[in-house]
């Protein structure tokens, strides 16, 4: 950009100080076109430590405001909204009349109609930017996976199962994860996976599931500890203000069946309730194959097996997509344009994927080129979640055509009160 892009982090708690590391990342690359001029929460300590934050790390201190109407005077053009979900659809709707651009941490909004509500929001302002920082999908293992699949390399997919199994009965990072009214881990965690699932198979169209809440009592390890369900170290200091347990009553177990309009089927289970030996898998099966995923975010390789001998394993599936290339930006950031694996902490991971996801606002906004995950991708990765959430309390399998309309919407009637 030939100026910078004045910005607003909304949200100051740990989610906004992570965020931060994602501007960071890129002024260390030299690839900053973003300006940080404030820093917006209504709990004064939180913008002032988000600025100080930025003053250390930036070399540039942003103003703490309280408030959205208080950016006008600031002459901010953009913001990331890392504040609870159950806000985002006013502060989304309140930026759009301000003439401001938005990032907004997923999900999108907390329900489906309030995450509606936003995309009308979008479709009243057509000439502001709505990005959903939905950063799996961003990984380039996953980038390969999506090159492997369009190559055919595993010929039509039929059958993914996508299952995660940990977490016994600690806190989850937060307090309000557990908390059906404020998201809820399925959803809050979910929706990278029903994101995921859409990117490498396209449109889910109907799921069925069935819910539980296994662990009636969770314990907060991080109040003494500081860094269990701590990424990037950057939870501490609320998680020692949160009880050291507590009674959740967010479900925290999810398993279901999902069908895709291509007719292929997903296999789904997300256990957060998890004890003993740790379960994280992705596998997918095709005509001709199948393909075993990793872990997102951790850079492992992946394999491609096929019964007629011409699967691969590490370096050798890039032959498998002679034509792979990553993003000049991402190729910039990871360490090279044809990656099959890397190695690299957590924290690194995570700013380079977050600035990918600035970089694509700020690209948007200059140049008027639509971003990658909008409103209603948005909007239709939370429902992939709410649908096999709806379809626990339906007792049947439902489409994502009643979730997306509230023909089925159940689950979520006491939160969209809430709301």
């Amino acid at each position: 950009m030939s100026t910078s892009l004045r910005l607003a982090i909304v949200g100051c708690g740990g989610m906004g100080h992570r965020h931060l590391m994602g501007l960071v990342e890129l002024q260390q690359q030299g690839l900053l076109t973003l300006d940080l001029v404030a820093a917006c929460d209504p709990v004064a300590e939180n913008a002032e430590s988000l600025a100080r934050l930025a003053q250390q790390e930036l070399g540039a201190e942003p103003v703490p405001v309280p408030d959205l109407a208080s950016l006008a005077a600031h002459g901010v053009q953009a913001i990331d909204i890392t504040s609870p979900p159950a806000l985002h659809h006013h502060l989304i709707a309140e930026a759009a009349d301000m003439g401001i651009h938005v990032m907004t941490e997923k999900p999108v909004g907390l329900t489906v109609a309030s995450s509606l509500a936003i995309c009308e929001t979008a479709r009243s302002h057509p000439d502001i930017v709505i990005s959903v920082a939905e950063n799996y999908r961003r990984d380039p293992i996953n980038r390969l996976a999506r090159a492997l699949l369009d190559a055919g390399a595993i010929g039509a997919p039929r059958l993914l199962q996508m299952n995660s199994v940990s977490g016994q009965n600690t806190m989850l990072i937060t307090l309000w994860r557990h908390m059906r009214r404020l998201g809820g881990i399925l959803v809050d965690m979910g929706v990278h996976y029903g994101d995921m699932l859409e990117y490498l198979l396209g449109p889910v169209v109907s799921m069925y599931g069935q819910v539980r809440l296994h662990e009636k009592e969770r314990v907060n390890l991080g109040k003494s500890e500081g860094i269990l369900g701590n990424p990037g170290g950057f939870y501490a200091k609320w998680q020692a203000d949160m009880p050291e347990r507590f009674e959740p009553d967010a479900e925290d177990a999810l398993y279901g069946l999902l069908n895709f309009e291509s007719g292929a089927v997903a296999q789904y289970t997300e256990d957060h309730a998890g004890w003993g030996q740790p379960l994280w898998e992705r596998t997918i099966f095709g005509s001709e194959g199948s393909m075993d995923l990793t872990e997102d975010r951790h850079g492992q390789p992946l394999t491609v097996h096929r019964t007629d001998g011409h699967g691969a394993a590490g370096a050798a599936v890039l032959d498998l997509v002679p034509d792979f290339r990553l993003d000049p930006l991402t190729a910039q950031l990871f360490g090279g344009n044809r990656l099959w694996t890397y190695e690299m902490d957590f924290t690194f991971v995570d700013r380079k994927l977050l600035a990918l996801e600035y970089a694509e606002l700020a690209h948007a906004v200059e140049t008027g080129q639509p971003v990658e995950v909008d409103s209603m991708q948005g909007t239709r990765a939370l429902a992939v979640i709410y649908g096999l959430l709806e379809s626990a309390v339906e007792g049947r399998l439902v489409t994502m055509d009643e979730v997306l309309s509230g023909k089925v919407s159940e689950y979520q009637r006491e939160i969209n009160a809430s709301l």
